[in-house]
């Protein structure tokens, strides 16, 4: 008894003392998690990379390849379909917009003079005294001029801005690569890791510790791919109905903001609002007017998406209530902006889970210990 009295003034002494090392050095704390961060980055990416590829390598594997036997065989082909379904979707998404976009660039700057005249009639016809308009005239011819030689006498900074920006892209363009490579290399031997991870677990942990841990994963992985199935699916949904709303209104590029629309929805609740903005962009440059119903269709379609689809598509997929999706989604995006708002309902969803089973689990104890209550006093009285 006094050598574990010993041990456990060991342990909280110990504590104590890391407890006031880190108050007194948070800064260099956070300084070196952001850095080990930094370094693990690519392969945090490629774990989530693997996991939401791993989704549609089992439908690839269960109904496509179902038939194949050998194992290596199959995964590898499970890989390759999946890789190239991804891709042709990306290639696909990628193919319906740019082009758009660089048009309506070419027809911005086109008709640029055009606006100009058009604004200038439309102050008239307001009544806009002759002198005003010459004015804003002015101003507008102006502010031509100063962008024009913005760009010019700044060309230098311009070009060393444009070199950081090139650099950024290609670290990112590096990570990214680096994610993708081990993404596949886990999709590959995911059977392999998994057992060697149980392996560690039974060589240093406790048995209920090992269950414990092994039920948590099982409810995780099971919500997080309802999760991500649903949020396709309601991606799916919204770009659908953004589709038949833009033909029935006679809008333009339905297809390519539609498909926009559907892709931005990804991010929980408010995603769709992103292609909204580039959609709004795209039809300004053709008509005003269109732009603005566009933007009010998009708004009445997003209030019953967000208040209604999302909560019940998601919502059941990953069991959680629909007042609870909204819930986890905002707090979500309070603390965490998109990556909140991605992982806020899947988190949520866990926890809920986790509550509601030791709610249960508790309220089945209490039930046990009020039947062995009961019995025993009625097997008093019989006594009596």
């Amino acid at each position: 008894m006094k050598l574990k009295y010993k041990k456990d003034i060991i342990y909280i002494v110990t504590y104590a003392i890391l407890l006031v090392f880190a108050l007194f050095n948070i800064n260099l704390i956070l300084s070196a998690l952001s850095y080990v961060l930094k370094l693990l980055m690519p392969f945090l990416i490629g774990c989530i990379i693997a996991y939401v590829l791993n989704i549609l390598l089992n439908i690839v594997e269960h109904k496509i390849l179902k038939k194949m036997k050998e194992s290596k065989l199959k995964r590898a082909c499970g890989l390759i379909i999946t890789l190239f379904i991804v891709i042709g979707a990306i290639a696909l998404i990628i193919g319906l917009i740019v082009p758009q976009l660089q048009n309506t660039v070419i027809i911005f700057i086109e008709n640029l003079p055009q606006y100009q005249e058009n604004l200038i009639s439309r102050l008239d016809e307001m009544g806009v005294s002759e002198g005003t308009i010459d004015t804003f005239n002015n101003y507008l011819n102006d502010a031509k001029e100063i962008l024009t030689n913005t760009v010019v006498n700044n060309r230098e900074s311009i070009i060393s801005s444009a070199l950081g920006i090139a650099s950024s892209v290609i670290a990112t363009v590096t990570n990214l690569i680096i994610a993708i490579v081990f993404a596949i290399y886990l999709l590959a031997q995911k059977e392999t890791l998994l057992r060697q991870f149980n392996k560690l677990m039974k060589a240093y942990m406790e048995p209920k510790h090992i269950n414990t841990i092994n039920n948590i994963g099982t409810d995780s992985n099971r919500i997080f791919g309802n999760f991500v199935s649903g949020q396709c699916l309601e991606a799916l949904i919204i770009g659908t109905l953004c589709f038949i709303g833009m033909l029935i209104l006679r809008l333009p590029y339905a297809s390519t903001i539609s498909v926009l629309v559907g892709f931005t929805a990804l991010i929980p609740v408010f995603g769709a609002l992103i292609g909204t903005a580039i959609g709004a962009i795209l039809i300004l440059m053709i008509d005003p007017i269109q732009a603005i119903i566009f933007v009010t269709f998009i708004i009445i379609l997003q209030q019953f998406e967000g208040n209604l689809i999302y909560p019940k598509v998601v919502g059941k997929s990953v069991g959680l209530p629909g007042i609870w999706v909204l819930v986890a989604v905002t707090i979500g995006a309070s603390v965490a902006g998109i990556i909140g708002m991605l992982l806020s309902v899947p988190i949520c969803s866990i926890c809920y889970s986790a509550i509601a089973n030791t709610v249960n689990a508790r309220l089945k104890e209490k039930e046990e210990n009020e039947k062995i209550k009961r019995k025993l006093f009625r097997l008093k009285n019989n006594v009596d």
